[in-house]
């Protein structure tokens, strides 16, 4: 069985090269109240309208979230706002921009990847999911039967076998384009050709799919597929390769050098009354403690072992580097890998916000006084007891953490530029 195929994407109408950029949008998850009702300002067709409907959250009331999508779906297709294209298609995005100066690339094949449970490992995961949020898209997918935006997965490719298949179907005009609000340029493609798509899924057939991002989605649409596959056994059918058995995902070559991830910051609060002394202390049992210097960026990226930078509310900033005689796989209990325990999300985790801050991903009401920054302001930003700036987890510690069946720390990760939600939507009816 083939793990990728064309779909026929729900679109919105447009001419050809059209500019989309006021009808897309950010992924769902990092979308905050202000930034929804600023996009619906400038185009009420704008995708946030169905990926964050109007109405309460629970949906056993009347005009909840979730009949609101569906209205909308509806709607929207009988006022011919969205479209089905006009034949299947393997779709290709280009995402460009520029990181610090220097212009960057990222391309991806769009495509109905088939589902499997992760105990398959044919999709591998890297970071857990949360059960609240899952079940408010699995509401959602109920109500519309569709995706509305991506999963963004990796496959390996290191000899580069898809960069000619990139480059053909980016040889010609995109179907649209969309700009966002970091200026980050995103242009569709479609291959419509059965020997470019055998090709595309020749390919990736035979390799292991890595979530960079979209768990939620994925364990989603994992949910919905079995919801399906119950109802129709009940009912006496067997579909062949129903469109639930799929999820819409783009998958980007993880050995492009122009795959870029960041590191996300934590902001941390005590459980009560913060001892900044008793803090600093406890942290010297396992960490040298040093100056950071005019820079404290680069004084973290220079350092060769696991190390952050930690500043806490009255002020005070070291850098923090895990001490030379000791081995976080020897130090932290449990059964994960050597690889898992060396992390270093895994090492603020467990030798820092766990003993010293109470904040443990197993106690959920704890989860509450860990905030994420993206940026180094954010991070520095006043309500913090302590702020800690880290490097980037590197590709190589995501594919071998994911190869031996474990699953990172939250928000390990931050690929970047995030998909844009909104170029392609596809039905699930």
């Amino acid at each position: 069985m083939s793990l990728v195929r064309p779909f026929r994407a729900r679109m919105y109408r447009h001419v050809p090269g059209a500019d989309l950029s006021d009808l897309t949008a950010p992924p769902y998850d990092v979308v905050n109240p202000e930034q929804r009702a600023a996009l619906l300002a400038r185009n009420d067709h704008n995708v946030v309208a169905l990926e964050l409907p109007d109405g309460p959250l629970d949906p056993t009331v009347p005009g909840n979230r979730y009949e609101t999508g569906a209205e909308t779906w509806r709607r929207w297709h009988d006022e011919g706002i969205l479209v089905e294209d006009a034949s299947p298609a393997i779709y290709v995005v280009e995402q460009s921009w520029k990181h610090e100066g220097t212009p960057i690339r990222r391309r991806g094949f769009i495509s109905a990847v088939r589902l499997h449970p992760f105990s398959d490992g044919v999709v591998l995961p890297h970071e857990r999911t949360l059960p609240k949020a899952i079940s408010d898209r699995l509401d959602l997918t109920r109500a519309t039967a569709a995706n509305l935006s991506q999963v963004f997965g990796l496959f390996s490719d290191p000899a580069g076998e898809t960069d000619a298949l990139f480059d053909a179907a980016t040889a010609s005009e995109p179907l649209c384009t969309s700009t966002d609000a970091d200026g980050v340029v995103s242009r569709l493609w479609a291959i419509r050709d059965t020997a470019s798509i055998d090709a595309v899924s020749a390919i990736i057939s035979d390799r292991k799919v890595f979530i960079a991002d979209g768990h939620h989605r994925y364990t989603t649409a994992l949910a919905y597929r079995d919801e399906r596959r119950t109802a129709d056994a009940a009912a006496g059918r067997t579909p062949i390769d129903p469109a639930y058995d799929f999820v819409m995902m783009t998958l980007v070559n993880m050995d492009d050098p122009d795959l870029l991830v960041l590191p996300t910051h934590r902001r941390a609060r005590a459980a009560g009354a913060f001892d900044v002394e008793g803090f600093w202390a406890a942290m010297a049992e396992h960490f040298d403690l040093t100056d950071v210097g005019d820079s404290p960026v680069s004084t973290l990226g220079d350092a060769s072992r696991t190390a952050f930078v930690v500043r806490t509310a009255d002020g005070s900033m070291r850098l923090a580097t895990i001490k030379a005689d000791l081995d976080p796989a020897r130090v932290i209990e449990g059964d994960q890998s050597d690889g898992w325990k060396r992390l270093d999300v895994t090492v603020l985790q467990e030798l820092i916000l766990k003993p010293l801050l109470g904040i443990d991903p197993d106690v959920p009401e704890t989860l509450d006084r860990l905030a994420f920054a993206k940026t180094v302001d954010d991070a520095f930003a006043e309500g913090a007891d302590a702020t800690f700036l880290l490097n980037a987890t590197r590709l190589d510690q995501l594919r071998e953490v994911a190869l031996a069946g474990e699953t990172m720390p939250q928000k390990s990760t931050y690929f970047y530029p995030k998909l844009a939600s909104g170029l392609v939507m596809r039905s699930l009816a």
